[in-house]
């Protein structure tokens, strides 16, 4: 991780940790690296914008599109959209670079600033380092343009059209007759998921989708899923699908009512495409966060599997690296390899839709063979979260924790990589040996000073 890009943007508080300010010199920065290169090609460099549902994101698109412009690079506008449409629309696209202004599944007042490369890809360190010496002032101040080279700002509502347009080509059966309730959290999936949705023939039950700026993920998509749940069941539907703030995320819910996670998606499809023969490597990518159960399923299978670190970006890179299919995370973050380079969120309920219906199934009848086991996560708000790692007291805890639970659960203890906290997470055969075990951990890091107090 840099200085100021995350595992997943530059994340932080708008007009706090994120200023306008900030945007702009990112923006100035982008408009002459990739200007420089493209004229090395004789071109002119174009980048492309999408934003979620947040109030400051049109203050940051604007930023952004008057810092790129003023070194010379033309800004395409792609307005309230998802992140993996920005993804899809600057490779497919030709398009020299992406951002997507966007703080995911956090609260409103945050915000973000995530950067694709040109093969819709999560950028590369070395250009992220870059921006933050030039943010820093340890590298020189790029020229204005002048005259006819100033860039030019274009509105490419076409883009995001078009991504839709992919989507739905995706649909192999008619969801005529199924009942499916959408969870947009008041978010960049508002306008997207319904109309693929109902495209597809679905009979369409959307919630949390009239967003007014500062209620994205207010009480509602896949970090608030008991909503959605309840729907479902009084509702009598056949299945619901919950994004985040900027659907590169999903969690499902079955038409008992019961969560389907990231760890079961990827078991879900793992299996289906291990019976059509499709699934490349034998192998799923999961995170060091996925459940035990995930793992005594696919061992089952005969599936081989891969931990990486937390986050889509670690999951894709070793999926891109081992020619791998499938991948992603317990959170919802699933990555297609096929099809996508990011996790979709919306893509991942529409291959949810296809298993159902290949196989002529319910939701739950195709999680009945993952046996979850009680995991508990923790987040603790810590002053300095690269500190707790290395505290000898810390360690120590953990070290009593991984006693306690002996083979049967696990102990995982990792700073946050968008937020100013520690997760503690414990997996055991019950919930109170997984608590125990946490309050270990979470006693020695108060103890060494770094809980962060409001």
């Amino acid at each position: 991780m840099g200085k100021y890009f995350g595992t997943d943007g530059f994340r932080g508080e708008a007009n706090v940790e994120l200023s306008a300010k900030i945007a702009f010199k990112i923006g100035r920065f982008l408009g002459y690296y990739f200007g420089e290169k493209a004229a090395a090609q004789q071109r002119e460099a174009k980048i492309v914008i999408g934003k979620d549902t947040r109030r400051s994101s049109y203050m940051f698109e604007y930023a952004l599109a008057a810092g790129i412009t003023s070194s010379g690079s033309d800004a395409y506008l792609l307005h309230v959209t998802t992140t993996p449409s920005v993804s899809y629309v600057t490779k497919c696209d030709g398009f020299d670079c992406g951002i997507m202004i966007s703080a995911s599944h956090n609260p409103y007042y945050d915000n973000g600033i995530k950067l694709l490369n040109g093969n819709g890809e999560k950028m590369d360190d070395e250009t992220i380092s870059l921006i933050e010496d030039f943010l820093d002032g340890k590298s020189g101040i790029p020229p204005y343009a002048l005259r006819e080279k100033i860039g030019r700002t274009v509105d490419y509502i076409e883009g995001r059209n078009r991504y839709i347009g992919y989507l739905i080509s995706l649909g192999l059966y008619s969801f005529k007759g199924k009942k499916i309730a959408l969870d947009c959290a008041n978010g960049s999936a508002w306008n997207i998921a319904p109309s693929v949705f109902n495209a597809l023939g679905a009979k369409t039950y959307v919630i949390n989708a009239e967003p007014d700026g500062t209620n994205i993920n207010r009480n509602a998509g896949s970090t608030h899923i008991e909503g959605l749940q309840r729907f479902v069941v009084e509702n009598g539907l056949d299945a619901g699908f919950a994004y985040d703030g900027d659907a590169d995320r999903c969690l499902c819910v079955d038409e008992l009512g019961n969560v389907v996670d990231g760890d079961k998606i990827l078991y879900i499809y793992a299996r289906y495409l291990k019976e059509m023969g499709e699934l490349k490597t034998n192998t799923v990518v999961a995170t060091v966060m996925s459940n035990l159960g995930l793992f005594k399923a696919l061992d089952e299978l005969g599936i081989e599997y891969v931990k990486t670190a937390v986050g889509d970006k670690y999951v894709y890179e070793y999926m891109a690296t081992n020619k791998n299919v499938i991948g992603g995370e317990q959170s919802g973050h699933i990555i297609f390899g096929k099809y996508a380079s990011t996790g979709d969120g919306i893509l991942t309920s529409l291959k949810m839709m296809e298993v159902m219906l290949a196989k002529k199934s319910t939701l739950s009848a195709l999680t009945q063979s993952v046996k979850t086991f009680p995991q508990v996560l923790r987040n603790v708000p810590v002053t300095e979260k690269v500190l707790v790692m290395s505290a000898p007291l810390v360690q120590a805890a953990i070290s009593e924790a991984e006693v306690v639970l002996g083979s049967d659960g696990r102990i995982l203890v990792r700073p946050s990589g968008t937020e100013p906290l520690v997760r503690v997470m414990a997996e055991a055969v019950d919930v109170p040996t997984c608590e125990k075990c946490i309050d270990i951990v979470v006693k020695a890091i108060e103890a060494c000073g770094f809980v962060k107090h409001e």
